[in-house]
């Protein structure tokens, strides 16, 4: 599925019976002031397939990497991010705006994922692949000089052993933290822990990041836990 395309979210909404015959060329113009997530949620319910392409692009790239982190596999977190999409719009009938909508939608990847792996029986025991964007945010920016980048290959590797050696719940919080921009309370409710648990497993997160890092940068990891 190309996730940079509207087709996706097309599909999906067509196999929902709402799509229609949706001329992209008619479509109204883009507000000046663009609507929430809860709004576009809401104008989705009432049948705005595009409320619906607006939401889906606004998230894809952020519920993509979520999935595919802690998943291993690109093919997994394919089918994952489809049934995410598509118990998004199954329960658009039932919808509120009780909650950001970002923490509806990764609620729904959590559980998604964690009813994976249970099915499965596999574990969520190391990242292997897809954490060098994350690497590439701590490194800065690249360099020429050959000891510079042996430097930079040595902080990824660094980087992927200790995000792979987090415990299951610690790296889901940081990994939560860092895609959605959510709260510790949001991210609590997703993962269905007090506040102060995931405040807590993501301080201990970042410690030992910042501690597997630290010989490499003076600022290894900005992240800082919200009170």
């Amino acid at each position: 599925m190309d996730l940079s395309s509207s087709s996706g979210p097309r599909r999906m909404a067509a196999a929902a019976g709402e799509l229609g015959a949706l001329d992209a060329a008619s479509a109204p113009p883009v507000a000046a002031a663009v609507p929430d997530d809860a709004t576009l949620m809401l104008r989705y319910r009432k049948g705005d397939v595009r409320a619906f392409e607006i939401l889906y692009d606004r998230h894809k790239g952020a519920l993509y990497r979520y999935l595919q982190r802690l998943c291993r596999s690109p093919e997994m977190a394919h089918d994952l991010f489809q049934e995410v999409w598509s118990k998004v719009i199954a329960s658009r009938e039932r919808y509120e705006a009780r909650a950001k909508f970002t923490t509806f939608l990764f609620h729904i990847a959590h559980n998604c994922a964690v009813d994976h792996f249970r099915r499965t029986g596999r574990p969520q025991e190391k990242l292997t692949q897809d954490v060098d964007a994350l690497a590439e945010e701590l490194s800065g920016p690249g360099h020429e000089n050959p000891e510079e980048q042996l430097a930079e290959s040595q902080l990824r590797a660094d980087f992927r052993r200790a995000l792979d050696e987090l415990p299951a719940e610690q790296r889901d919080v940081f990994l939560l933290y860092e895609e959605t921009g959510l709260g510790l309370e949001d991210i609590g409710r997703i993962t269905g822990v007090a506040m102060e648990t995931a405040k807590s497993r993501l301080r201990y997160a970042l410690g030992k990041l910042r501690g597997a890092l630290r010989q490499h940068q003076p600022t290894t990891v900005q992240s800082s836990v919200s009170s």
